[in-house]
């Protein structure tokens, strides 16, 4: 039997408690949303779309919080996983 890895993706890192980072392992794609005022927050999906769809609608460009290159580089980001 092959041994699975797992891949790990740092989407943003703002300091210690403001990230997220993303595992693949295997089919599975787990985000991990850490932040100072939420704590931390995991969300699993079982496709790429999916996960797309989702990054999509938590970071909409309109009402996101930073500059137009910083929402192009996160999303391409997420494409990249």
């Amino acid at each position: 039997m092959k041994q699975q890895t797992t891949k790990k993706h740092q989407i943003y890192k703002k300091d210690k408690w403001n990230m997220l980072n993303i595992e693949v392992n295997g089919k599975s794609i787990i985000v991990r949303e850490i932040s100072d005022q939420w704590g931390e927050e995991c969300h699993t999906f079982l496709s790429r779309p999916e996960l797309m769809n989702w990054a999509e609608h938590r970071f909409p460009k309109d009402k996101f919080d930073g500059t137009e290159e910083e929402w192009e580089t996160m999303m391409k980001a997420f494409r990249e996983v």
